[in-house]
């Protein structure tokens, strides 16, 4: 079984009788623990291809499956469910709540989900992605990368077998995007954590196990290569 399988999937937007096709008869299959990164041009396809992975949006024609569950044929509440249990994204921008500090972001998701030992869980992730000392702290008091650090414990905080994240080191310094990228990959090493990619940034891709590209809404999946 797949972590991530695609079959025949198209996505098209119309604006009156204007017809845009955004994903064209797109066939890829990721495996369990696989990291994954996915590049081309804007507006060739990659956030719209993410958004149909992650259940945001439903695609035109074909299949989306999640571990073997297809989830074009599922409600938006079911849909909902596999994004909470599955599934954690990570944004360019990293959408945490300005007023609440670090652990408290972290936290808000585990108490909704009522997890037991949320507490504890809040303050483990956060160790574990570098930011034990400054948990107390809210967004507008941390740097860019420890921002992002911080979205990345709030992805994983239900524990998904999936991350999906969409240009996240678009907006940082080199230096700061390899210490997150090291970060994902560690994770990835570590849970066998499905990794999934969106990058512009060629030095980002070439971290990944296998690169794949898409253009004019069409997939170009490549060979699985070793990365130590």
């Amino acid at each position: 079984m797949h972590a991530i399988e695609l079959q025949n999937l198209y996505k098209i937007y119309k604006d009156g009788a204007v017809e845009t096709v955004a994903l064209r008869d797109a066939q890829l299959q990721i495996q369990t623990g696989e990291f994954v990164a996915i590049t081309g041009r804007s507006g060739a396809g990659k956030s719209t291809l993410l958004s149909l992975i992650g259940g945001l949006s439903t695609p035109s024609a074909g299949k989306v499956a999640i571990n073997g569950i297809d989830i074009t044929r599922l409600s938006e509440t079911e849909r909902a469910r596999i994004r909470r249990d599955q599934i954690g994204i990570v944004y360019q921008a990293d959408n945490l709540i300005a007023f609440l500090s670090a652990y408290e972001n972290v936290l808000l998701p585990l108490q909704l989900a009522h997890t037991p030992q949320a507490a504890t869980r809040a303050r483990t992730l956060l160790a574990e992605v570098g930011l034990a000392e400054r948990m107390g702290h809210r967004p507008g008091t941390l740097s860019g990368g420890e921002r992002q650090r911080v979205a990345i414990a709030v992805a994983l905080a239900n524990a998904p077998r999936i991350l999906l994240a969409d240009e996240l080191t678009g907006e940082l310094d080199s230096a700061t995007a390899d210490r997150v990228m090291e970060l994902l990959h560690a994770l990835n090493l570590r849970h066998q954590l499905t990794l999934v990619v969106v990058t512009h940034n060629r030095s980002v891709a070439a971290r990944a196990r296998r690169q794949i590209t898409i253009a004019d809404g069409q997939l170009s999946a490549g060979e699985a290569i070793h990365v130590a």
